[in-house]
């Protein structure tokens, strides 16, 4: 069957202009038309057919088969270690997916396609790039000679729906009191540092908590990937940092975006993860609040390393591990 799937993919190709950008009617018409021809010579059952149809599709006009697991609700993690091998994660549980890519440089063509759909660069002088997918789905892409079995792409899935505090409570991630607390610390503006290790669900929680942030303030947020999901505020400016270009140029740094932000007369500022030099530039601006910023800006930050909030615990700083 998989001789089949090829040809059929043959067919389409041969049928289709290589500049031109089908419409996905187009495209459907044109795999249908080749899989009525492959039927002639060999017997194509109607299950078969919608999967070929789907698989082909997927390949030319998505991200191949990858897309199959990024429809799949049930899995929170994709992990890609190579073309040969793909690793999901379900209910906390990782497993091997029997599926692979045809090839290493179709997976690299797809690492291409979803940096540039973020507008980052990723290649073998630039190999590591952090991005997202459009539905805000983190994504991180180690291209050779520093992945040494091939393209590495890690995807990090986020619900359809956002969690709020109410669904933590159902889940028994905390308590009614800890919510009522939480609330209150939020409207009252202090300084909350969310830290954790990796996947234990800091954005998830940073979104819930900003469903307690009042509707009438005006909110920045400021991330190395867009992945805060925000509800319920009409005054949001979200911030996104930038690479460098491929003369190593125009980068715009989380650091910078924090300068900046101060000038754009915040209530609150939300940066996504501190982990490098921006933390000296944040904790100078919360240190100097009655000077360089608004009485009413508030930070809330994400971040890996609790050590970074050692500074500000005494000026209505809580920390959330």
């Amino acid at each position: 069957m998989d001789e089949a799937i090829e040809r059929i993919r043959k067919r389409v190709f041969e049928c289709v202009e290589p500049d031109r950008d089908l419409e996905d009617n187009e495209l459907y018409t044109y795999i249908d038309e080749a899989i009525l021809q492959e039927n002639k010579s060999s017997i194509i059952s109607m299950s078969q057919r919608e999967k070929y149809r789907i698989e082909i599709f997927n390949s030319m006009k998505r991200l191949d088969i990858l897309q199959e697991l990024l429809d799949d609700n049930s899995i929170t993690e994709i992990m890609i270690n190579g073309y040969r091998n793909i690793f999901v994660e379900r209910f906390g549980k990782i497993s091997k997916w029997e599926k692979e890519f045809q090839s290493k440089e179709k997976l690299e063509d797809i690492a291409q396609k979803i940096a540039g759909k973020s507008n980052r660069i990723v290649n073998e002088s630039t190999p590591i790039v952090d991005t997202r997918l459009g539905d805000g789905s983190r994504v991180n892409i180690v291209l050779s000679p520093v992945a040494i079995e091939g393209p590495v792409i890690t995807i990090r899935k986020f619900y359809k729906m956002p969690i709020t505090i109410d669904k933590l409570i159902e889940l028994k991630s905390v308590t009614k009191d800890v919510a009522t607390f939480l609330e209150n610390v939020v409207k009252a503006k202090y300084n909350i540092f969310v830290s954790g290790g990796t996947g234990s669900g800091k954005t998830t929680f940073l979104n819930a908590l900003s469903n307690f942030i009042p509707d009438d303030e005006r909110v920045i947020t400021i991330e190395d990937s867009a992945e805060l999901q925000i509800n319920g505020v009409s005054n949001l400016v979200r911030l996104e940092a930038r690479n460098a270009n491929v003369e190593g140029s125009n980068a715009i740094t989380i650091r910078e975006l924090i300068r900046s932000s101060l000038r754009m007369r915040p209530d609150r500022i939300l940066v996504g993860e501190v982990r490098g030099e921006e933390a000296i530039d944040m904790l100078q601006a919360m240190n100097s609040a009655c000077i360089k910023i608004p009485s009413k800006v508030n930070y809330c930050i994400n971040t890996t390393n609790p050590y970074y909030i050692g500074f500000v615990s005494k000026k209505r700083s809580t920390y959330i591990a």
